[in-house]
C-alpha cells in the first residue's frame, strides 16, 4: 500500500491535471459561444438591467482564460476569471435552480459548482504547479 501511496503522491501533477481538466471542459462551453454567439447571454443581462456588452465576457471566461490555464500562464487571474464567469452563469441562467435536485438525485447546479470550486482550487494551489516552490 505504501508503494501505491508513494506513486500517487504527486501534488504538482495533480494540480496540473485539475487545471487542464477545468480548461478543456470550459473550452467546450467557450467554443459554443465562439461558433454560436452570445446573444442569449446578452438578452439575460439586459433583462436583469445590466449592460448587454458584458456578454462578451463569456469569451474571456470560457475560452481565453482556459487557454491561459492550458498554457500555464497567468494561472491565478485566469482561474479567478473563470470563477467570476461561473458566478454570472448561476446568477443569470440558474438562479431559480439553486435548491433543485435532478431525477437522478444530483444537485441541478453540480456542474456549475464544480467549475466554480475547481477554479478556486486551481487559483489557491498555483504554487504547486510545475517549477514552483
Amino acid at each position: 500500500m505504501n508503494a501505491l501511496n508513494n506513486l500517487f503522491n504527486q501534488p504538482r501533477l495533480g494540480v496540473i491535471v485539475l487545471r487542464w481538466t477545468l480548461a478543456i471542459l470550459m473550452i467546450f462551453h467557450g467554443w459554443a459561444k465562439v461558433t454560436g454567439g452570445v446573444s442569449g447571454i446578452e438578452g439575460m443581462l439586459v433583462a436583469k438591467g445590466l449592460p448587454g456588452v458584458l456578454a462578451y465576457g463569456a469569451y474571456l471566461g470560457e475560452f481565453i482564460a482556459p487557454l491561459f490555464l492550458l498554457a500555464g500562464v497567468w494561472v491565478v487571474p485566469a482561474a479567478l476569471v473563470i470563477a467570476v464567469n461561473m458566478a454570472f452563469a448561476v446568477g443569470l441562467a440558474h438562479s431559480t435552480h439553486f435548491m433543485d435536485i435532478t431525477n437522478t438525485g444530483g444537485w441541478r447546479l453540480e456542474l456549475q459548482a464544480f467549475f466554480f470550486m475547481t477554479a478556486l482550487v486551481v487559483a489557491f494551489t498555483n504554487k504547486l504547479g510545475p517549477n514552483k516552490g
